[in-house]
């Protein structure tokens, strides 16, 4: 009578433990997770628009591809390198740590006065 139970009780929780969670708690579940490591998204308004963006020295497109409206620079946990720069014009670096929110950066370059290259 013990073993059975002992089987009833076992088989019992060892039922418990296959269920699923439903989608809403595991969606809650990785949205406290990502709460919880500071990332965040940095958006870029640049002049001009085409100019270059790296993140730790590694390319992530153009500045009107950052500025809000759809998406934003996703940036991950930690200190970051943040440089914008185009040809003929002086370029700008900053560094940026998230702190789980939305940030906003303006930047404007300017001009260092070399010409495009050829003989004028």
């Amino acid at each position: 009578m013990r073993k059975v139970l002992l089987w009833v009780a076992v088989s019992t929780f060892a039922g418990c433990a296959k269920r699923q969670e439903p989608e809403s708690l595991l969606k809650a579940r990785e949205l406290m997770a990502e709460a919880q490591s500071p990332s965040g998204n940095l958006a870029l308004v640049c002049e001009p628009t085409d100019a270059e963006v790296y993140l730790d020295g590694v390319w992530q497109g153009l500045c009107s591809d950052f500025n809000g409206s759809p998406k934003a620079l996703r940036v991950g946990t930690g200190l970051h390198e943040i440089e914008v720069k185009k040809r003929g014009y002086w370029p700008y670096t900053t560094y940026f740590e998230p702190s789980r929110a939305r940030a906003r950066l303006t930047i404007q370059l300017r001009a260092n006065g070399a010409s495009g290259g050829g003989a004028e």
